[in-house]
């Protein structure tokens, strides 16, 4: 029998079937107490984490038995992957268990910006009636979503996009754009600068590296379509908070939806405050009632693979 050290929180049904099989220490405030983390850490086989979990320095050092280590949900900057691969340990995240939550999350969210519905609740409940402001809205069938990074979650939400009338741009460093992928999804593959400058909702699914850093900068911002929405629930980091940040203030963007940031919570005093027409939320794209209970349940099943 094998120890499973479960550091943030899991659904229940994911920890009772590891259970089942092997011992489980499951603690979802482990997270914040780094020392007794560490500590059952040494006797670990597997450890399971969310994103706040940072598998390195101390903490990798202390995984001296550890053959897996999974990650409830699907980015891995928390992760020091290389490591875990020198010292023999395998990296297992969730791939497209959240898809549709985070697709569902683009759509919704470019849709709220551009009709621009979400600003009239406060001043229609003091009995303003702000109907001539709010009557130029724009509809999103029709318009191009051009989608940076064409993996498991961008394909599902171009099948959404797709089903609301949209057309499909899609750039991936990755894919070859003679890819079959493309074709079958009905998605038109272009550069990036081509799909910057054609897209009416441009969405980010590429992860946070060296390459990927500052991706939308100033520079590629203001070669975005007059008018644009931006939505970016893959990770802070790859967008120059700063510069979107001018672009939404002068207008030259119409819209902005954000849920990762590059530090996260957001300190006091951020860039963002007094920003028009900006969609702010705590980094919950990914997770919804249905896809929590999809990760956890492809992760233990994982888990009790790798342990076999």
């Amino acid at each position: 029998m094998a120890r499973v050290v479960i550091s943030e929180f899991m659904d229940a049904p994911g920890v009772a079937q590891l259970a089942a099989a092997h011992d489980v220490v499951y603690d979802a405030t482990l997270v914040d107490d780094p020392q007794r983390l560490r500590s059952l850490a040494g006797g670990a086989d597997a450890l399971v984490v969310r994103n706040r979990t940072q598998v390195r320095g101390d903490l990798l050092a202390a995984l001296v038995r550890c053959k897996v280590v999974a990650r409830l949900g699907v980015g891995l900057d928390n992760i020091d992957t290389e490591a875990c691969a020198t010292r023999g340990i395998a990296v297992i995240p969730a791939v497209g268990a959240n898809a549709r939550s985070v697709a569902e999350y683009v759509i919704a969210s470019a849709m709220l910006l551009m009709r621009g519905i979400y600003r009239s609740t406060d001043e229609v409940i003091a009995g303003g009636w702000p109907r001539g402001a709010l009557s130029n809205g724009r509809e999103i069938g029709g318009k191009v979503l051009g989608l940076i990074g064409f993996g498991s979650i961008g394909r599902v939400t171009a099948r959404l996009a797709q089903g609301v009338g949209m057309r499909v741009m899609a750039f991936d460093a990755l894919l070859s754009p003679n890819d079959r992928v493309h074709a079958e999804a009905g998605v038109e593959a272009a550069g990036l600068d081509a799909v910057l400058a054609a897209a009416d909702v441009v969405s980010l699914h590429v992860p946070l590296l060296a390459s990927t850093r500052g991706l939308i900068d100033a520079a590629r911002i203001a070669a975005m379509k007059p008018g644009a929405v931006l939505v970016n629930a893959a990770r802070g980091g790859i967008v120059d908070e700063a510069a979107l940040v001018a672009a939404l203030k002068s207008g030259h963007l119409g819209g902005a939806a954000l849920d990762v940031f590059v530090v996260e919570p957001l300190p006091a005093g951020n860039v963002f405050a007094g920003c028009p027409n900006l969609l702010l939320t705590p980094h919950i794209a990914g997770p919804s009632k249905e896809s929590s209970t999809r990760i956890s349940m492809l992760i233990a099943e994982r888990v009790l693979e790798a342990l076999h």
